[in-house]
């Protein structure tokens, strides 16, 4: 008797176990594999309230009750995994309208590479897999309700650890106290099912998305416009679009980085005057705070306030036209250098870029530089090795969302003087490879290395102006986002500094009549949010008969 007493036990633990352990899996980074996570998942916590409510109103749950629970446990198991694997993947996080078109295509061109019994293998080992969970899942939830369930309401002990099981998860849902309920409680998969219904919803039904977007009108009209007036003052020359990752206003007002800067500055400043260029400031308002780049990317390109991630998912299930939209239309070739990417982005798409690289087109043969790999500075310049300017290459607008200094920002890579050797295998030379490679980087005071990563962008955006030019272009560099709240400081702005630089003293005038300040530092007030400075930017591009109204 106690012999099965104590199995009995110990099957009632690992039922619990495995049933928390599935809905609190974390992913086994950068694999497609998980690890199981040892918090509290809150839909667990919910279904086993559920269960003890339904047995002490109804009794003895049926088969087919216990069958339905374990199909809904199958789907929030699902949702898990995708939650905690997608991010990995694809670098974002799930979206049901472009993973069900990507994760088919990606299966699909996987298939074709392999002979078919490789398929029918693979399609098989995951039907087994599912039944297995399946099966699983259903025995573990059987020993919950006829027998775990049962005993819990009658033994008022179990109530003290039920109680403190629910507790611990309204305070993590209500953030009451998030640094210390993230060690005990994981994130719910609820709220990204309610999600992905609002957005398939939206997406789908006549009438919501224009409901939920407003309209761009400034870039609509641009569009509309021939181009000789909507990019007149451009006069065909190229045009390259930086966002700078982390540039926040901190750079210049933060009383321990904006001196430690100013040295720096002080070089671009002269890189700038000795290359012929202008340059005049401002400050605009970021979409967003210390992440989530996409959101700053695209309301500048689309001119619509993207603070609301859900606006932004939106946007892409839709074809609204960009900035990428309007140049392809003047006749410009679109290219989008994504060095952050290694994966395939679906989503890139929606933004029609004419030519679209990621990391694997760049081939870096360097040492690894951090999470990303690729400095910026041998990004800018493997493209145009790649892609040079010849006669016949139309104008082009160059969208490059830099990458090199995302959080944590280090190690730091040295500037390069010779562009050249950046192309090869050994960039920086012995001493400088086995510093990076073994750089040390401290997550918890990373305002050193946040000053060292712009102090080395200011410098590779100084030596380009410097580098030989086969044709005349107009640059704007903006930063994303400011750095998180632990380099930024406690109530720091959403602003980030935007310069626009050229060698047209009359273009320059133009952005300056819209609220910029002649040199590299930017003044206050904001000029309003990205979404108005793409605005802005149409109103100095348009054909000077056109005015800036």
């Amino acid at each position: 008797m106690k012999g099965s007493r104590a199995m009995a036990v110990l099957a009632a633990l690992a039922a619990l176990a495995l049933l928390n352990t599935a809905l609190s899996l974390r992913n086994w980074w950068p694999t497609p594999a998980v690890l199981p996570d040892h918090r509290l998942s809150p839909e667990f916590v919910g279904l086993w309230l559920v269960v003890l409510g339904a047995v002490a109103w109804w009794g003895r749950l049926s088969g087919r009750a216990v069958t339905a629970l374990s199909v809904l446990f199958m789907v929030l198991l699902l949702g898990r995994y995708a939650n905690v694997t997608v991010p990995t993947l694809f670098g974002r996080p799930v979206n049901l309208y472009w993973d069900g078109q990507q994760i088919p295509r990606f299966l699909w061109v996987s298939a074709r590479d392999h002979p078919w019994w490789v398929s029918a293998i693979a399609i098989v080992g995951t039907v087994l897999v599912l039944t297995g969970l399946f099966l699983l899942v259903r025995w573990a939830l059987s020993r919950l309700v006829h027998e775990v369930a049962p005993y819990a309401l009658r033994a008022r002990w179990t109530w003290l650890p039920t109680g403190l099981a629910g507790l611990a998860v309204m305070a993590h849902l209500w953030a009451w106290a998030p640094g210390v309920t993230w060690h005990i409680v994981t994130d719910p998969i609820t709220p990204t099912y309610a999600r992905q219904a609002s957005l398939l919803a939206t997406a789908f039904l006549p009438g919501r998305v224009e409901a939920a977007l407003p309209a761009a009108r400034a870039l609509e009209a641009a569009v509309q416009a021939p181009p000789r007036e909507s990019l007149g003052a451009l006069r065909g020359r190229d045009f390259k679009l930086i966002f700078l990752e982390s540039y926040g206003a901190m750079a210049f007002e933060h009383p321990r980085a904006g001196p430690a800067l100013a040295s720096a500055r002080s070089q671009l400043v002269q890189d700038i005057s000795a290359s012929g260029h202008l340059v005049a400031s401002a400050y605009v308002r970021a979409a967003t705070f210390a992440g989530a780049s996409e959101l700053s990317h695209l309301s500048l390109l689309s001119g619509i306030d993207l603070s609301d991630p859900m606006r932004h998912d939106l946007l892409l299930t839709t074809q609204r036209p960009t900035l990428s939209t309007l140049f392809s239309r003047a006749g410009y070739q679109t290219v989008g250098l994504y060095p952050a990417l290694s994966w395939d982005w679906a989503e890139s798409s929606f933004y029609g870029f004419d030519l679209f690289l990621d990391a694997r087109d760049l081939h870096y043969q360097g040492p690894p530089l951090g999470y990303w790999k690729v400095p910026d500075q041998f990004s800018l310049a493997r493209f145009n090795q790649l892609y040079p300017v010849t006669p016949e290459t139309p104008p082009r607008f160059l969208f490059f969302p830099t990458i090199t200094s995302h959080l944590p920002f280090g190690p730091v890579p040295p500037y390069q003087p010779d562009w050249n050797r950046l192309l090869t295998p050994d960039p920086f030379g012995a001493a400088q490879t086995e510093r990076l490679l073994n750089a040390y980087v401290d997550w918890l005071d990373m305002l050193p290395n946040y000053i060292g990563m712009f102090d080395y962008t200011y410098r590779w955006l100084g030596g380009y102006l410097r580098q030989p030019q086969t044709r005349e272009s107009v640059m704007l560099w903006v930063g994303d986002h400011q750095p998180a709240a632990s380099v930024s400081g406690e109530g720091a702005s959403w602003d980030v500094p935007v310069h626009i630089v050229t060698r047209d003293p009359a273009l320059l005038e133009r952005f300056v009549a819209l609220g910029f300040r002649h040199g590299i530092e930017p003044s206050r007030p904001a000029l309003g949010g990205l979404h108005d400075l793409n605005a802005l930017l149409l109103r100095a591009f348009a054909a000077p008969s056109a005015g800036l109204h």
